[in-house]
């Protein structure tokens, strides 16, 4: 996986309520390019924690993350009128499925560049059950941030804001997270990554959930 200090992680460009998220989606199903642009970038964090977290270590020189993002985001924007949801939920998960392709034609690419097996290393179903498996990880840390969520935050799909909360953590915060919560490491696996005793791992752990579950809070104060 590469590292999780390299997470090229921005707020959106835009705010993120539910009401703009709503407009932006209903304008872009009327063919507004503009609009298209706008509610992709709402969605820029979350896919590149998803596609960093999936990135084998093997891979790490070769890949980036931003890049696979970004290739997932101009498909998106120039095929959206294939898209036929209705919702943010369909559309992450439409989102989803081109994350996945795309993370299996880089790992094709560069199998293939090396020569290796690609029929047993890569499958567009162990990527995407892999995807899919983070995605509701993500939507655990968020329940276990946040226990009693701002209207923002229920109204809006909880790995999305999440993601974005994530995004706004130092980096070694953000790399335990992901390592324990979203890989589902144990803290002895998480204590090797990290290069840390397993003790200090717990520590850091805890305090990463507490900057997270301020994060949370900062956003309640705000829409009091």
């Amino acid at each position: 996986m590469p590292p999780l200090t390299a997470l090229e992680c921005k707020p959106p460009s835009i705010g993120g309520s539910d009401d703009l998220v709503g407009r932006l989606l209903a304008e872009a199903r009327d063919g507004n390019r503009h609009s298209v642009g706008e509610l992709l970038t709402q969605y820029r964090n979350y896919l590149l924690l998803l596609a960093t977290t999936h990135i084998e270590s093997r891979l790490q020189p070769r890949v980036s993350p931003s890049d696979i993002v970004q290739e997932t985001m101009l498909k998106a924007h120039r095929h959206f009128a294939q898209f036929r949801g209705q919702t943010e939920r369909e559309l992450l998960g439409w989102l989803r499925q081109i994350l996945v392709a795309n993370l299996a034609q880089f790992v094709q690419h560069y199998l293939l560049t090396a020569k290796r097996d690609i029929r047993r290393e890569v499958s567009l179903d162990r990527i995407g059950a892999a995807i899919e498996d983070s995605s509701s990880r993500l939507k655990s840390i968020a329940t276990a941030a946040d226990r009693s969520p701002s209207d923002a935050a229920e109204q809006r799909e909880q790995a999305v804001v999440l993601a974005d909360k994530l995004a706004q953590l130092p980096p070694h915060y953000r790399e335990v997270l992901v390592l324990r919560n979203i890989r589902g490491l144990s803290f002895e696996e998480t204590a090797v990554q990290l290069d840390r005793p397993v003790g200090a791992t717990r520590m850091l752990w805890l305090r990463a959930i507490e900057k997270l579950r301020a994060a949370y809070r900062r956003t309640e104060e705000h829409d009091a």
